[in-house]
């Protein structure tokens, strides 16, 4: 034995066991609930709807949130992390949430359900882990365990717009290293990509009645959200760094002083950003 930790052989650009992590998850949770407007702002039909996946659910913020919010619906929990599914499972417990199930479970690889499983499959912010090129093959995993009738969401981002130099470095830093790992699709690095491609993915994939609603989050100095993008931020960049030196895109030492100068200038009163999602809905035949 070296001693050395066991090199992860998961895509995630952050340790899915690390428990800062699920902390850092339950947070930003919560916030993408608060600012996108509540659990499904697009105020889809949920009438004909009892059983709810959540994929790559983390530690279950959101599926925990929805189970208690609907009762008479079943909400199935699925994520490659044995520390978040055990987390999101004490938590319905402790919750007395009798209508979840949380399982672990690799969404790259086949979906461990049945064909016709679900009415609703929603997935949040999976840009994270998932490989430009294994995005068809869970949209199409999608596609065979939803019922006739039933509905893919999709929630995704593009990294914020600012007017703070180092910030703006810093992103273009994970934009670069995303490339770098095959989890973009733009062709040049400058940003994710993901967005702009998923209505296009989702009717490759035969779903039908496809639907975007987009959301501008406008985290700027002195704006109700600009204290909880603060920590968000501050939280996930600390993470991310590990994975930026080791691909050689960047020194510890050249890190840690952006780092430290974004966190500087976005408390800064001039301050200015603006980060973006959009939700992608569509309905299996």
């Amino acid at each position: 034995m070296t001693g050395e930790p066991e090199e992860r052989k998961d895509t995630y650009v952050i340790d899915p066991e690390s428990a800062t992590e699920m902390t850092r998850l339950l947070y930003q949770d919560r916030l993408l609930t608060e600012e996108l407007g509540g659990l499904f702002p697009e105020n889809p039909d949920l009438s004909g709807i009892h059983d709810i996946l959540d994929i790559a659910c983390g530690p279950g913020g959101w599926a925990l949130d929805v189970a208690f919010r609907y009762p008479e619906k079943q909400i199935t929990g699925v994520d490659i992390s044995q520390t978040m599914v055990t987390y999101a499972q004490a938590q319905a417990k402790a919750r007395g949430l009798s209508n979840t199930d949380f399982l672990v479970m690799d969404v790259l690889k086949p979906l461990q359900f049945d064909d016709n499983s679900f009415d609703l499959v929603n997935g949040r912010l999976l840009f994270g882990f998932m490989p430009a090129a294994s995005w068809p093959k869970l949209i199409q995993e999608c596609m065979r365990i939803l019922r006739p009738g039933g509905l893919l969401r999709l929630t995704e981002g593009e990294i914020g717009i600012t007017n703070s130099p180092a910030s703006e470095e810093a992103s273009n830093l994970f934009t670069r290293m995303m490339k770098r790992t095959g989890m973009s699709f733009s062709p040049d690095g400058r940003h994710l990509g993901l967005t702009p491609m998923l209505p296009r993915l989702l009717r490759e994939a035969g779903f039908e009645q496809v639907q975007l609603k987009a959301y501008a989050v406008d985290y700027s100095a002195g704006t109700p959200n600009h204290e909880s993008h603060y920590q968000n931020i501050m939280i996930g960049s600390k993470l991310v760094q590990p994975f930026l030196t080791k691909l050689g895109l960047i020194s510890q030492e050249k890190a840690e002083e952006v780092y430290q100068q974004a966190m500087i200038e976005m408390m800064q009163d001039s301050f200015v950003g603006l980060w973006y999602y959009l939700t992608v809905s569509g309905r299996k035949p």
